[in-house]
């Protein structure tokens, strides 16, 4: 799964915080979109290594292609879960509380659907988004 390159809220915190803790998480996306850049470039050398009908070389450029795609999503999921832990460490929200900050629309969606899921498997009545 790729994610877009674009984030919800504003800011990646949503309190005041380390510049360390800001450094990381801009170096894990930083890093991922690297990756997506070399993903891209890969692609397209393959496509055009096909047109060629060098069919071998086309090959070997989507394999690294692919690897480039594996390595940006692990960098964003390290990001993810990195700024998710530094939002929701506790005392920075309530119980029942979530804070998705600096997550990419489909990281959100996902972090959502299983904190639905553990607040009804026990027996929560409501989350704060």
């Amino acid at each position: 799964m790729s994610y877009p390159l674009t984030q919800l809220g504003g800011h990646a915190f949503n309190h005041s915080q380390s510049g360390g803790a800001e450094a990381e998480y801009d170096r894990l996306r930083d890093l991922a979109r690297q990756e997506h850049s070399k993903k891209s470039a890969c692609m397209d050398k393959s496509r055009n290594a096909y047109e060629r009908g060098d069919r071998a070389a086309a090959h070997a450029l989507s394999e690294e292609g692919k690897r480039h795609g594996a390595m940006m999503e692990q960098y964003n999921k390290q990001a993810s879960d990195f700024i998710f832990r530094e939002n929701n460490a506790p005392g920075r929200t309530e119980a029942d509380t979530i804070d998705l900050h600096g997550q990419f629309v489909e990281e959100a969606e996902d972090i959502l659907e299983q904190r639905i899921k553990y607040a009804q498997a026990h027996g929560e009545t409501h989350l704060h988004v």
